[in-house]
């Protein structure tokens, strides 16, 4: 299992930013991510996943368009946008999850 299976089968929500380098849209998503990350703390994982260095998980999860954001728990979607996301929108689909 890779690191980022383990995140996304484990316990605590994982939020997943699936990105590229040359998106200026997703560039525009690493304060929003970092703001999110501050906020959760250890209570939930934030990390991206470059489709182009990794296409399997692009495939996957059927990445059509970047930025796309998803919320794992134990393996299931429990949330998934495109585009630019407010750290807002983020937290408070997280925050059912972190109750």
């Amino acid at each position: 299992m890779t690191s980022f299976e383990s995140h996304i089968q484990g316990d605590k929500p994982a939020v997943i930013d699936f990105f590229t380098e040359w998106c200026q849209p997703c560039k525009l998503m690493v304060p929003i991510l970092q703001e999110v990350k501050e906020a959760v703390g250890e209570r939930a994982s934030v990390l991206k996943m470059d489709i182009e260095k990794d296409p399997v998980f692009a495939e996957l999860y059927s990445i059509q368009s970047v930025p796309t954001l998803m919320i794992f728990r134990k393996g299931q979607v429990y949330w998934r946008k495109n585009g630019i996301t407010s750290a807002h929108e983020i937290l408070e689909h997280l925050q059912t999850l972190l109750d």
